[in-house]
């Protein structure tokens, strides 16, 4: 592990969750991560591509960089197999330039694990190199896509997320994200309001301009409006976290 050290047990207080059981109850009462002494911790958002953190956790991120807490978007891949018919290595550029200037936006910083785009690899060398990722970066908290999905490569940076998460022994917590398209068989259980940083996470899926936001960026809304109604909140985030993950402090 890198000399940075995971946060212990006594950073994490489970009453900053926002659980189904408790929603109705008490969504007003919980205290917001602001109001709780928590030294900066260490966000990673794992995609499959540019665009996937985004579309999942961009307001999430954004409440967590808000309250000085450091963000890091890394993706599977470069996006380079859907650009409007360029080439590969433009593809590559246009979207990797996108990721960057979505970063910008969410201050957060931008990643890339090396695969390719529709090519993703899960096999023992690919587990390792992406285990190596995460142990340099020793995160607090991770997010990955949940597994159950449409597209190969959300379901293979699911997989090497949760591996790597197990080969260092649970140390973070792990909470899995919905991608609105393309996510299937989805409940989660924790939700982050971002009622009040919803025009930072519009402008980070904007920032995708290869992609035509304007097709699919009104899903993203019907969904953030539908969590939250589950939760309590104009609008929402919906997390699932791992069953064996400890529970991490929600912005």
């Amino acid at each position: 592990m890198s000399g940075r050290r995971f946060v212990g047990p006594s950073y994490y207080n489970p009453t900053v969750l926002i659980s189904r059981r408790r929603l109705l109850a008490s969504a007003t009462a919980l205290p917001l991560l602001a109001e709780s002494p928590t030294p900066a911790f260490k966000i990673i958002v794992a995609g499959g591509h540019p665009g996937d953190p985004e579309c999942g956790c961009a307001g999430t991120i954004s409440r967590y960089t808000d309250l000085g807490h450091e963000v890091v978007l890394l993706y599977l891949n470069r996006g380079e197999g859907f650009c409007g018919g360029a080439s590969l290595g433009r593809c590559a550029a246009i979207r990797t330039a996108e990721a960057r200037k979505a970063c910008q936006s969410l201050k957060a910083r931008a990643a890339f694990a090396g695969q390719y785009d529709g090519r993703a690899i899960v096999d023992a060398p690919h587990y390792e190199a992406f285990a190596r990722i995460l142990d340099a970066e020793s995160p607090d908290v991770v997010f990955t896509q949940w597994p159950i999905d449409r597209h190969r490569d959300h379901r293979a940076v699911s997989m090497l997320t949760l591996d790597a998460w197990l080969k260092a022994g649970k140390r973070c917590a792990l909470y899995y994200y919905e991608v609105a398209e393309d996510t299937m068989m989805f409940s989660p259980g924790d939700y982050v309001d971002i009622s009040s940083v919803e025009s930072r996470r519009r402008a980070a899926c904007y920032a995708h301009e290869s992609q035509q936001p304007d097709q699919w960026y009104p899903k993203q809304v019907e969904i953030t409006r539908s969590r939250g109604v589950e939760s309590g909140f104009p609008q929402a985030e919906g997390f699932l976290r791992h069953p064996e993950s400890k529970r991490a402090l929600l912005p």
